[in-house]
């Protein structure tokens, strides 16, 4: 992204506004009441009419976020999520992980092969491009 890290880990970690710029995420709620993602948040989430609850388990501010989640109102099946920013020469570099276990994700998998890769596709995306928008408004 030729954004600054900085800039980037801002808007990620704005969970409730992520719909701004990344329209698949619906009614994003941090229930523990933070402003905004840090270790230990607890957030309500939908992903193409998926209904998650995420709980942040890593974080180190500026660099790395992972969460857990599981389906809302079930003890599974579950799924992790990490990402990890790393700076560049031009903005940095977002990598972002997930596994998924229990059989609805192979389920999900089999109806709609290459669908989270997509959904998670759109997101680093979408995040670079409202980064990229933010970092030239604040140089220009």
């Amino acid at each position: 992204m030729k954004a600054p890290p900085e800039l980037v880990w801002k808007l990620f970690v704005d969970a409730e506004n992520w719909s701004s710029f990344f329209p698949h995420a619906k009614d994003v709620e941090i229930v523990t009441g933070e402003p905004v993602l840090a270790l230990g948040s607890k957030y309500t989430w939908k992903i193409a009419g998926i209904p998650l609850v995420n709980v942040v388990k890593e974080f180190v501010s500026g660099e790395r976020l992972a969460s857990d989640s599981v389906l809302a109102d079930t003890d599974g099946p579950t799924a992790y999520h990490g990402w990890v920013i790393t700076p560049t020469d031009s903005g940095c570099h977002l990598l972002t992980e997930e596994t998924q276990q229990g059989p609805y994700w192979l389920e999900l998998a089999r109806k709609f092969p290459g669908v989270l890769y997509q959904f998670h596709q759109d997101w680093v995306e979408a995040l670079a491009r409202a980064a990229e928008t933010e970092a030239a408004k604040a140089t220009g």
